[in-house]
């Protein structure tokens, strides 16, 4: 039986551990995030990989850091034939990629060689790439840089966001990894080296990041809004007040007004000028310190703003 020591963190890894322990590997050992608090109450929650690995009374090691803990060096000790990585969080050493006696895998959610780093679903959205995928790689000490062991595509729709696309890519890196390991094992694996003249880079998501532009394109804005939901959200200075845009739909008609400009008001439709001459209708949202909400309710508290030709985004 071969053995793993799987690393993860989110529920995009968890049906990953899952799947390998019905496939009958050994998981010796489980190394993922410390529990963090969740929510308004703070509470003390485990992560989605940690609530597989205790379902089936696996070790789990939660180091804050890997690198130089007392975590790994029980991975190292453990002598696993397979290290399986899958958002796990965190650099690992060259050291603990060693202890692997076949090899260290990285289950990476995009089509490598683009965007690699911490954020790759987020960025596939926010650049409007019209697919994405798995691809499973060797683990170097270089950030998602190692070589390719198998790759697949995924479409991405019009409707699709980051929770979409992590559970669709979750399936894909579960059947892919599973397609993948008995030959990697068997030696029969011929590795693919990714064209460094096309890496592009995704790292995590700053506060900063966060704002729309409404100087893009309506287009870009709900790539954008897409791509930061369900969290952290998109949001922009609408009326005076930081309100987070949970849900677009970027328009056909070519408009006049000016970015962040009143093009349409009505009970039930608020359209906004973006760049390029574009438009946008707002479907859905979330003035600060209020709950989400359809732009009918927004608009029914908005007495006489959002006039046509109204500036009403502001930076």
């Amino acid at each position: 039986m071969t053995s793993i020591v799987f690393m993860g963190t989110p529920q995009f890894a968890a049906p990953i551990l899952e799947s390998l322990i019905k496939a009958d590997y050994q998981v010796l050992a489980v190394v993922t995030q410390p529990d963090r608090k969740v929510g308004r109450k703070h509470i003390l929650t485990a992560s989605p990989v940690k609530q597989v690995a205790v379902a089936h009374d696996i070790l789990v090691l939660q180091p804050e850091k890997i690198g130089g803990s007392p975590e790994m060096q029980k991975v190292i000790e453990l002598q696993p034939d397979l290290i399986v990585t899958a958002a796990f969080g965190q650099f690992l050493p060259t050291k603990l990629l060693k202890a692997a006696k076949i090899a260290a895998v990285n289950v990476h959610g995009s089509l490598l060689p683009k965007y690699r780093g911490g954020a790759p679903v987020q960025y596939s959205l926010i650049k409007g790439e019209k697919e994405t995928g798995i691809t499973i790689i060797y683990m170097i000490k270089k950030m998602d840089a190692g070589d390719m062991l198998a790759q697949r595509a995924l479409p991405i729709t019009a409707q699709d966001d980051t929770g979409t696309l992590f559970e669709k890519l979750s399936v894909i890196g579960r059947d892919l990894l599973l397609e993948t390991l008995p030959k990697l094992i068997a030696g029969t694996l011929t590795a693919t080296p990714q064209a460094e003249a096309e890496v592009t880079f995704a790292p995590t998501i700053k506060p900063e990041e966060e704002q729309l532009d409404f100087e893009q394109t309506a287009q870009q804005i709900d790539d954008q809004v897409r791509g930061l939901r369900p969290a952290p959200i998109a949001y922009a200075i609408l009326d005076g007040k930081r309100t987070k845009f949970w849900d677009v739909t970027p328009l056909t008609e070519t408009v006049s007004q000016a970015p962040g400009q009143v093009v349409r008001k009505t009970k039930h439709e608020l359209v906004l000028a973006a760049g390029q001459q574009t438009a946008l209708a707002i479907n859905e949202l979330q003035p600060a310190g209020k709950p989400k909400m359809t732009i009918t309710d927004f608009l029914n508290g908005a007495a006489d703003k959002f006039n046509t030709g109204e500036q009403v985004i502001t930076k």
